[in-house]
């Protein structure tokens, strides 16, 4: 699991690091990397995109 309070990219590798929900790339040490949290039936939900153009273009 990926300490979410480290700084961007400290001791992550990538088999540790989020994917992309758009194109599946793994996501390290990248100034462009996005999140996107909401709230679903009482739970917190999110998704990670590589940049804003994969977050733009996700279809889910």
């Amino acid at each position: 699991m990926v300490d979410p309070t480290s700084d961007l990219g400290a001791d992550v590798d990538e088999s540790d690091a989020p994917t992309c929900a758009t194109c599946g790339d793994p996501i390290v040490q990248s100034a462009t990397h996005r999140v996107v949290t909401w709230i679903e039936d009482g739970s917190v939900r999110h998704r990670h995109f590589c940049s804003d153009d994969c977050r733009d273009a996700y279809d889910g």
